[in-house]
């Protein structure tokens, strides 16, 4: 995992450490072929759930994400679910690192924490991918639609993933979830963020669909061959859940519609001259590919306000751990601190386009 001020990895920070000699004890009875000693470092960015580079004998490495400490969310943080997840996907179409082991025994490092494999390769945080040619950054695009699709397009129960989530209703479950979540996290009185939790549970629109869904398939989440457009694994599974397909589809999508300084987005960028889809054409790809005649623009405009609200709701947390010196990243204040603006762009959302 790589990126400019994220790249790589780092100390772990004293209000992360754990017991390493108690974890490299664990690994030894529950790793195959795991030989000390062990060193820990922690991989820059996110602010979520820590996670950790594992360096063993011989240079063998690996990837432990663990629940953060302290005080957390109802299910919020859930490893163990990420865990199963890529374990079900592991050798399907989707790319995903190989889930190696899971611990639910907190005396171990303190919390919950799973073990998978070290996937070397490319990791993207600029979206205009600016050392890529017009040819790569047109290719590694379509790669991330294919893999959508092809998350979309699996076979949940086949994959034992029937029970993973409820389906159906699932906007009005998602909003109230992050209702109560933006509740819970509160630290002052956003009034965009106060008319969002009115209008959006009386407005969702009619119709439904269950795919297996990430959550949060972006960019950043993914990591691709070394020299080759080509995806091999998805990350950050904490989110994932059986879900509204266009939910995911268009939370992925919103890059397009924000600036450098939101998430890093592709807004007022010269895309033919870099190769890289419109927003248009990226839609009409994953239409061609899962059979869909199209996406009706009032729907599609309902779930860009409903994605904004949601990562408003999610920066809401990050900024209450912030104050409670929980959080994970040295960028989590600056997350944090755009709850309001997030939440701001999710109304601006709403009246330019949905209002009437």
């Amino acid at each position: 995992m790589s990126g400019e001020e994220f790249a790589g990895t780092m100390p772990v920070p004293e209000r992360q450490r754990f017991d390493q000699a108690e974890l490299e004890r664990y690994l030894h009875a529950h790793l195959e072929h795991f030989q000390g000693p062990l060193t820990v470092e922690q991989f820059r960015g996110g602010q979520s759930n820590p996670t950790f580079l594992l360096t063993a004998a011989e240079g063998a490495r690996y990837v432990l994400r663990r629940k953060p400490a302290g005080a957390l969310l109802p299910s919020a943080h859930a490893v163990d679910r990420e865990f199963r997840v890529i374990s079900a996907l592991h050798g399907s179409a989707v790319p995903v690192a190989r889930p190696l082991c899971l611990c639910t025994d907190e005396s171990v490092i303190g919390t919950m924490f799973y073990v998978m494999s070290y996937v070397a390769g490319r990791n993207f945080w600029d979206p205009t991918l600016r050392d890529a040619s017009p040819a790569e950054r047109s290719a590694i695009y379509d790669e991330m639609n294919r893999v959508m699709v092809a998350l979309h397009s699996l076979d949940y129960a086949a994959a034992g993933l029937a029970d993973y989530g409820r389906p159906g209703n699932y906007f009005a479950r998602q909003i109230a979830r992050w209702s109560k979540q933006y509740r819970a996290s509160e630290t002052e009185r956003i009034e965009a963020m106060e008319k969002l939790l009115t209008w959006l549970p009386a407005n969702v629109p009619p119709g439904e669909e269950t795919t297996l869904v990430h959550g949060d398939y972006r960019l950043d989440n993914m990591i691709f061959h070394p020299h080759e457009p080509r995806m091999l694994a998805v990350v950050d599974w904490e989110l994932s859940t059986l879900g509204h397909p266009l939910a995911d589809f268009s939370y992925h999508v919103m890059l397009w519609r924000v600036g450098a300084g939101e998430i890093r987005g592709l807004k007022d960028v010269d895309l033919a001259a870099l190769g890289i889809p419109t927003e248009a054409q990226y839609v009409a790809a994953y239409c061609r590919r899962t059979g869909r005649a199209g996406i009706e623009p009032r729907v599609w405009e309902f779930c860009m306000a409903y994605n904004l609200f949601r990562i408003a709701s999610i920066r809401q947390g990050i900024m209450k751990r912030v104050l409670e010196g929980t959080a994970a990243s040295r960028h989590a204040r600056e997350a944090g601190e755009r709850a309001r603006a997030t939440a701001e762009l999710a109304w601006q959302q709403v009246e330019q386009h949905l209002s009437g």
